[in-house]
């Protein structure tokens, strides 16, 4: 589940909520590439993303105020598209 909301972020560019296994810390996260097992990601308030393995992770779920629903918003793109 963790490379589900991984990819999620990735090609949503979305934050997810993390929990990360040395801090035991839940951090909002937004991933920039997943490559195999190595996961780049930026923190809010960094400039430089960080790169680490998904093992660096216990849990990954949507952050707060996300439904995960990315079909509300199709039909709003597909009005903006008209004339």
């Amino acid at each position: 589940m963790v490379r589900r909301f991984l990819l999620y972020s990735l090609h949503h560019d979305c934050p997810v909520k993390a929990l990360f296994a040395d801090t035991m810390q839940y951090r909002n996260i937004r991933v920039v590439a997943l490559e195999g097992d190595v996961v780049t990601y930026r923190l809010p308030g960094r400039k430089n993303p960080v790169t680490s393995t998904i093992d660096a992770f216990l849990t990954v779920s949507y952050a707060r105020g996300d439904d995960g629903d990315t079909l509300k918003y199709a039909v709003w793109d597909q009005g903006n598209t008209k004339g």
